[in-house]
């Protein structure tokens, strides 16, 4: 009878050594200051698949508690899945070099933007073309968060591309080619971003071309750009932007004034293996055109990392005026599809 009273002693004993670790360390949880700590997303909220998981980068960001779990993930911490849409950081403003990420994205549907990118498509009067793009923008410093899917701050960049067209005839011939560089200078804040950047752009006809055409002649196109762009991002997967560009100089057929436009709808959250879909429209109307223009359109499937790269695959239409600026006076309707990555 006394080792059954001893038994039962100890288990009660251990009970109460359990439950007051368990009240401590809620206790530690509830008694973190408002500034080193916030609310999570619900795992199971983020696209109704399972947990997800919420992660800090080591030294930056708050503490983040996951409801319904009795986790605490301190930085450096992961809960669950990759990072889904609406997980979000808020850390600390700082200075960082070469930062990883990009506070105003290329536009998704802009086939001038710099990316690693082929539209194969097929056009009415120039059979099968591919327009490539050879190019990328990068950070140079940022003074913001250091969150590189979602990063809040100023943020100053360097872009560069070329735009060769080349026809698909089985002669592989290079057509035509635009170079593009510039540098934006990008702010975000919340839902809202802008940007401010000088843009160069030049075109140039290929010997494979005259060879094909005697007698053609280079259009010698080229401008230097003073461009404003503005952005609103109302929810984690839908981006609505428009931009301006003036030209202060201008060469060949080039004129000063151009406008862009459109919408997109991207998670804008690291996908994982699976991926998800993207949907995205572009409106450009120049000058040059008489302010005519393009249109274009894409959709397909999307798969983005953790830093914010991004590859896209899917269907691809143009229609308007040329964006090879040796043609920009040709109307253009190509469907077809494209691959895409964005650093």
């Amino acid at each position: 009878m006394a080792q059954r009273w001893s038994v039962i002693a100890l288990v009660n004993c251990l009970a109460l050594m359990v439950g007051a670790e368990r009240n401590w360390a809620w206790g530690q949880i509830l008694a973190m200051p408002p500034s080193t700590a916030e609310e999570a997303p619900a795992p199971d909220a983020l696209d109704g698949s399972g947990p997800a998981e919420v992660y800090v980068p080591p030294g930056t960001g708050p503490t983040l508690l996951v409801p319904g779990t009795g986790y605490a993930v301190e930085p450096g911490g992961v809960f669950g899945r990759p990072l889904g849409p609406g997980v979000f950081e808020s850390g600390p403003w700082m200075w960082e070099l070469l930062p990883a990420g990009l506070i105003y994205r290329p536009y998704l549907a802009d086939p001038g933007q710099p990316r690693l990118a082929g539209q194969f498509f097929h056009a009415p009067g120039a059979g099968w073309l591919l327009d490539a793009t050879v190019g990328a923008r990068v950070g140079l410093l940022r003074y913001g968060t250091p969150d590189p899917v979602r990063p809040e701050g100023w943020q100053l960049d360097f872009e560069v591309a070329a735009f060769p067209r080349i026809a698909l005839d089985g002669t592989d011939n290079l057509l035509s080619t635009d170079f593009r560089y510039g540098v934006p200078l990008a702010f975000r804040r919340g839902m809202l971003e802008t940007k401010l950047a000088f843009a160069h752009l030049s075109s140039h006809l290929t010997d494979e071309f005259i060879a094909i055409h005697p007698g053609a002649v280079g259009n010698a196109y080229a401008r230097d750009a003073i461009v404003w762009g503005a952005g609103l991002r109302p929810t984690d997967c839908l981006r609505l932007y428009a931009e301006a560009g003036w030209g202060f100089r201008t060469k060949g057929p080039s004129k000063p004034w151009e406008f862009q436009f459109g919408a997109e709808l991207s998670p804008s959250g690291a996908t994982g293996w699976r991926g998800a879909p993207f949907l995205a429209v572009h409106g450009h109307i120049r000058e040059e055109v008489h302010f005519g223009g393009s249109l274009t359109a894409q959709a397909g499937w999307q798969w983005r990392g953790r830093s914010g790269q991004l590859l896209r695959t899917g269907f691809h239409y143009f229609n308007g005026k040329s964006d090879q600026m040796q043609f920009l006076n040709n109307f253009e309707q190509q469907i077809g599809a494209g691959i895409w990555y964005d650093f």
